[in-house]
């Protein structure tokens, strides 16, 4: 297709090159997880230069259709912007469908006897144990998020006997059985504290964005009660509502940014 030869067209070519791979995917012609063939390659297609696929594909990333990262060819996410429960739930592997290297370090780990809120949402009787992680979540490199969580004992047990690096905790945790089936969520504001600000490199009562979250198995125990803290600017929550379902997903901030 050589859209270059469209120039009369309203809409700019990279546009025009976009829509064209976006009904690709679309369709089924590149199936979530292939690659799309290298820019140079598309350039020589649709007839257009390197710079106009990069802008293409800046389109389609930007619409989460495929991986963000510069320097390899681009792997197709899917036909959908929109992100899946599973993606919300594991920080791990939101982060990798991005193109970006997750990155988590425990920070403290502590048995102790549940609270008054620990002991409701997790459904546990008076004076059960539990175990409170707080972990240091950053994309590629960069510190993006607070994350404390309070397990029951069964479940913090395993996460306590984990490295203090380890990347990801669901994915061990699914492995010893522990399954996240479902979630509740509540989105607000709270103010930095001692660790986020030591953690995130903010100052002590900025603004974060916090995810409430309580998840639980496919019988409907609950297996965490946890509060995520995101740096403002790092990332955003997009909600869609339907008559059949409702999906919370979560995506990079990519909005400018002003000197403060």
């Amino acid at each position: 297709m050589d859209v270059a030869g469209a120039a009369g067209g309203r809409s700019p070519i990279y546009r025009r090159v976009a829509e064209d791979l976006r009904q690709a995917i679309l369709r089924g012609d590149y199936a979530s997880g292939a690659r799309l063939p290298a820019e140079d390659e598309l350039a020589e297609r649709y007839g257009v230069s390197r710079g106009t696929v990069r802008q293409a594909l800046g389109v389609l990333r930007a619409d989460g259709l495929v991986t963000s990262r510069r320097g390899t060819r681009r792997v197709v996410l899917g036909p959908s912007r929109l992100q899946s429960f599973e993606e919300l739930r594991s920080f791990t592997r939101w982060a990798r469908s991005l193109g970006e290297e997750p990155g988590g370090r425990v920070v403290r780990v502590e048995h102790a006897t549940a609270d008054e809120a620990e002991a409701h949402h997790l459904r546990l009787p008076e004076g059960a144990s539990v175990h409170r992680v707080l972990r240091l979540r950053t994309l590629s490199g960069r510190p993006v998020m607070v994350e404390r969580t309070t397990y029951p004992e069964r479940v913090g047990a395993i996460v306590a006997a984990l490295p203090k690096g380890a990347v990801s905790h669901s994915e061990p945790l699914e492995e010893h059985g522990v399954i996240f089936a479902d979630a509740d969520h509540t989105i607000d504001v709270v103010v930095a504290d001692a660790d986020d600000a030591k953690l995130l490199g903010c100052a002590v009562g900025d603004p974060l964005l916090r995810e409430w979250r309580c998840t639980t198995d496919p019988g409907g125990t609950p297996v965490e009660w946890s509060q995520d803290r995101y740096l403002p600017g790092t990332v955003a929550f997009t909600v869609h509502n339907s008559t059949a379902t409702t999906a919370l997903g979560r995506q990079l901030d990519r909005r400018p940014r002003t000197a403060g």
